[in-house]
């Protein structure tokens, strides 16, 4: 089976310890967001987990601590804007993060390493140009550590409207340029543009329109074939196939103005001071009255189906 990281928060970046903690004691605890007291217990063993999926805008804390993720499959996106404080207060330095990715991409190798360049926004200072430039100086940054560059538009949700409330969605005739553009740098620096729940209008200009985490990406990074069991998109736009997710709302540290996890600043703060490196939940302990029960978990690998390389 797929477990997934980063759906919900950035466990790298602000997690690292705990994450380590769970590694070791090969289980983890996921409170349901939506049935509070219904909690999941997952192994951690690489006999059922065939590969961890991680988002990250910070991969650096957990750079020391490869070693213990060597017997799983692994698939890393890390995001890198080219947005400053003011929309990302607490995301560090775009050269560090660049040069984690690379580091991170010498360890486990181009096909486990994904670029996110989302969520794309326009404004006065944010114009379309300017998108493009920055767009190609991170993709010669990365060329030969990764193969694949994701992009989305923003989204205006609710939480996005009250925490960035002069944010405005992208006209289709800049989705169009851009696109366009950023189809045309990822070839130059041997990159496949992956739109994110943007339907298939950048297909015309050799984006694979196909979704950013799909059981062939898995594939191509476990090189081995998988059987995975049938199970609904998490939305209809999206074409990914997610497992299931560690993380909590409402903890990520970073605090970006568009995010589409956290509701507000205060929330995330109590979350954060709730979290202890030793639990086996993200975010504070079992309750009286928590129902526990235990994923079903299954190794996904085919073995009789050999991958052609």
């Amino acid at each position: 089976m797929i477990i997934n990281t980063g759906q919900r928060t950035d466990i790298p970046a602000f997690y690292s310890e705990w994450f380590v903690n769970r590694l070791k004691a090969g289980f983890v605890l996921v409170r349901n967001p939506y049935q509070p007291q219904r909690v999941t217990r997952y192994r951690l063993n690489p006999e059922v987990v065939d590969l961890i999926g991680f988002c990250t805008k910070n991969p650096t804390p957990m750079l020391p601590h490869m070693d213990l993720l060597k017997p799983y499959g692994q698939y890393w996106y890390v995001t890198v804007t080219p947005y400053g404080r003011d929309i990302e207060p607490r995301v560090p330095g775009k050269l560090r993060v660049l040069d984690s990715f690379r580091r991170l991409s010498d360890t486990v190798g181009a096909d486990s390493m994904g670029w996110r360049y989302d969520p794309i926004f326009i404004n006065d200072a944010w114009t379309v140009e300017r998108h493009i430039k920055a767009f190609e100086y991170m993709a010669k940054e990365l060329a030969g550590y990764t193969r694949t560059a994701v992009i989305s538009f923003i989204d205006l949700y609710g939480k996005t409207k009250r925490n960035f409330p002069e944010a405005q969605t992208v006209s289709e005739q800049n989705r169009l340029t851009l696109g366009k553009a950023m189809a045309d740098i990822c070839k130059q620096y041997g990159m496949t543009l992956r739109p994110c729940a943007e339907g298939n209008d950048l297909a015309r200009f050799g984006a694979d329109c196909g979704g950013c985490m799909t059981v062939s990406m898995y594939e191509q990074a476990l090189r081995q074939r998988l059987k995975v069991p049938r199970r609904p998109s998490a939305r209809k736009e999206c074409a990914c196939y997610l497992g299931g997710d560690i993380g909590a709302y409402n903890s990520c540290g970073h605090l970006c103005r568009y995010c589409y996890a956290n509701d507000d600043a205060e929330t995330v703060k109590r979350n954060m001071a709730e979290h202890d490196p030793a639990s086996p939940l993200l975010i504070g302990h079992l309750m009286p009255g928590d129902q526990v029960y235990d994923a079903k978990q299954e190794s996904w690998i085919d073995y009789q189906i050999a991958m052609d390389l």
